[in-house]
């Protein structure tokens, strides 16, 4: 008879909460790892109208009061939100016996309730690193970043085996944390397809965006820095002197402002549209209804951008830096350009928007690879099949309780 896995999984956010690409990635593994027979709990975030306690598609959901405590900033903020979500968890372990096999933890935000758990209870602990400070910043250069940068060594240190999302991940982590090879596990990120491939009126939703002579060029992500919106304002002039494009840029951050500031100094306010955070629905539309999608990330462990993109046939420019490279494959699924420069990324966006038939051929073979080894049931199993060799190894040896 197959034993069945309880694992704990600790997220500081899950849907209805959507920060950034965790949320949904916890979402659709957790799902999927209860459909093959996992039992699975998320431990996250409280969110207003939330319960506290529900079960999503056969996934336990524990939200954990993170708003109470009064903290003067994030970092103390995180502090708190570990010392509930630790305390909460506590008490569920003791109220499953202590019968759980692994405990997963997302990221160096819940590092320090998943650590202490694992202490307490000696329970194995598994964690998925998503992306590192070093890598956002370019390096270290302040007692925050520091902060950051030692809790995500720390995490990797206690971890039983480390999942990274990418091979570029796996090398980056070894190389910043010193983690030995034989503990990191590359795992891919994955999209559910045919949550892209929608039926509405395109002409009508496009409308709202770009004028029917327009080709409407797609941005989609954090206005931060790394996942350089500024490399394709640059980029635009280049781009409108060849074909008549609207650059639509969806999502928001602390670059918004002078972003904005740029493209009215270009004398473009009427070529680009900062449309903020936009609801799934929207979303779905947008890259169901571009000519192009681009994403000219400086730094990018993963890519779920580029996946979104190609599950919904959207021509995909892509930089050719991190997890971005593993994805696209150049002339075949997307086309590469270098990072950081907006004379390459015109290159690539007016490649597509001038050829058609070479459009169409990327966004089919994209579509078919995404299909074939991005899908989320798949990553799931391999998910389930390491959390199974944690337990083998942890049976064996010694630390038991």
């Amino acid at each position: 008879m197959n034993y069945k896995l309880r694992v704990l999984m600790f997220s500081w956010e899950y849907p209805p909460r959507v920060v950034g690409g965790i949320s949904p990635h916890v979402y659709y593994v957790s799902k999927n790892l209860a459909k093959n027979g996992v039992e699975i709990y998320v431990v996250t975030c409280d969110f207003p109208g939330a319960p506290s306690r529900e079960v999503v598609d056969g996934v336990h959901v524990l939200r954990v009061d993170s708003y109470k405590n009064p903290a003067p900033d994030f970092a103390t903020w995180i502090y708190l939100m570990n010392m509930n979500m630790r305390k909460e968890a506590a008490e569920l372990i003791r109220n499953l016996d202590g019968e759980v096999d692994i405990l997963h933890a997302h990221d160096w935000l819940v590092a320090s309730a998943t650590i202490g758990l694992k202490h307490v209870f000696r329970i194995p602990l598994v964690a998925t690193i998503h992306s590192t400070e070093f890598g956002r910043r370019n390096g270290i250069h302040t007692d925050y970043e520091r902060m950051i940068h030692e809790t995500e060594r720390w995490l990797t240190y206690e971890a039983w085996k480390v999942v990274c999302c990418s091979n570029y991940m796996v090398s980056h982590v070894a190389w910043v944390f010193g983690v030995p090879s034989d503990k990191l596990i590359m795992i891919p990120n994955g999209v559910n397809a045919a949550d892209f491939q929608i039926n509405f009126n395109k002409e009508e939703f496009r409308r709202k965006y770009a004028l029917p002579e327009e080709k409407l060029v797609l941005f989609v992500g954090r206005l931060v820095y790394e996942k350089g919106a500024q490399v394709l304002i640059e980029a635009a002039p280049k781009i409108l002197s060849k074909v008549n494009a609207k650059f639509v840029i969806v999502g928001d951050g602390y670059m918004r402002d002078p972003l904005l500031k740029r493209v009215q100094a270009m004398g473009l306010l009427h070529k680009v549209l900062f449309t903020g955070f936009v609801d799934d629905w929207t979303l779905k539309r947008l890259y169901n209804c571009a000519d192009v999608c681009v994403v000219p990330s400086l730094y990018e462990p993963f890519g779920i951008t580029a996946l979104e993109a190609m599950a919904s046939k959207a021509p995909l420019v892509a930089s050719d830096t991190g997890g971005l490279s593993e994805i696209v494959e150049h002339d075949r699924t997307g086309v590469k350009v270098y990072v950081n420069n907006p004379d390459s990324l015109a290159w690539g966006v007016t490649r597509i928007l001038l050829n058609p038939d070479y459009a169409e051929m990327l966004k089919e073979n994209a579509y078919r690879k995404v299909l074939r080894e991005y899908d989320w049931n798949g990553i799931s199993i391999r998910l389930k099949n390491l959390y199974s060799v944690v337990r083998e190894e942890y049976q064996r040896g010694s630390w038991k309780p």
